[in-house]
């Protein structure tokens, strides 16, 4: 029989990621190949989130109770809301058991750190993690086994982990498809800030000038939109609650990218006011060398 990466790992959250999570576990039960986790057990705070749960097969046991959901697990994987991590990992604290190896999802990490450094036992290694995939769908029904396949998960652990902790996270995720990187938490918030935070913010407020428009041009708006539109009321679709966690837990780093683009936008409203063709095509060139780059590391 194949050596389990944990032989019981709970699953707190059941949205995209904690979903998809669950189904690469239980998916991933050939004798053959590495198992991820012998017993998986899966809690949502939803109930009606629960009972879907049950119904898609999404663990050996949804919990009912958050702290039963945690008991005697090896490992547990909060992929709660950025704004409920601290609260979730205050709650179940005192029911892990010894060793218990603590981990998250969370596209902010220094909030991680922060809330959970001052309330985590001794005996708890956290690993804090971050996958780098997703879509614009959310809810247990909206995860899928490969999700992760190809795709970076980066972890931010604090000084002095356990680095066999750390190897056991990256073993899962490995086992999952993905690939790994450790990083300090607060490199991590600055480099999502502008790869994944700064563009989403873009996103939604495009969508709402579009929406601001009046009633006449913005049926217009709806009707002809380019690729260009579509793909940002893509990203706009994203789920509302874990974006504004998001923003708000990494104001510092997103405010200064932000900052910082806003400045690169007005100079390019210059060059296009002012007529400065060489400055417009250099602009143009960069974005298409980034978009080359992204094909060649098939991170496209």
């Amino acid at each position: 029989m194949s050596q389990a990466v944990f032989e019981r790992l709970a699953i707190i959250g059941l949205g995209l990621i904690g979903s998809s999570l669950a189904r690469r576990v239980m998916a991933d039960r050939s004798p053959a190949g590495p198992i991820l986790a012998r017993e998986l057990v899966a809690f949502d705070a939803s109930a009606e989130v629960r009972l879907r749960a049950r119904e898609l097969g999404l663990a050996d046991l949804v919990a009912d109770d958050l702290a039963a959901s945690v008991a005697g697990a090896e490992a547990v994987i909060l992929c709660t809301p950025v704004g409920a991590l601290g609260a979730v990992a205050g709650e179940i604290m005192p029911h892990l058991a010894q060793g218990a190896i603590l981990s998250d999802v969370g596209s902010t990490k220094q909030t991680v750190l922060r809330e959970v450094l001052p309330i985590l036992r001794p005996d708890i290694p956290l690993v804090p993690g971050h996958p780098l995939a997703g879509t614009e769908f959310s809810g247990p029904d909206a995860g899928f086994s490969t999700l992760f396949e190809g795709r970076w998960c980066l972890l931010t652990p604090p000084e002095g982990t356990d680095p066999l902790a750390i190897e056991r996270i990256e073993r899962f995720w490995h086992g999952c498809g993905a690939r790994t990187r450790t990083m300090d938490a607060a490199h991590h918030d600055r480099v999502l800030a502008i790869v994944s935070h700064l563009p989403h913010l873009l996103a939604f407020t495009i969508c709402g000038t579009a929406d601001d428009l009046a009633d006449e041009t913005r049926q217009e708006v709806l009707e002809f939109a380019a690729s260009g539109f579509r793909d940002f009321t893509r990203i706009a679709a994203s789920d509302p609650v874990m974006w504004r966690d998001i923003f708000l837990s990494n104001r510092d780093a997103l405010l200064e990218m932000l900052a910082r683009f806003t400045e690169d936008a007005q100079a390019m409203a210059r060059a296009i006011r002012w007529g400065d063709e060489s400055f417009i095509v250099d602009r143009i060139e960069r974005g298409r060398a980034i978009r080359r780059s992204l094909i060649e590391l098939k991170q496209s």
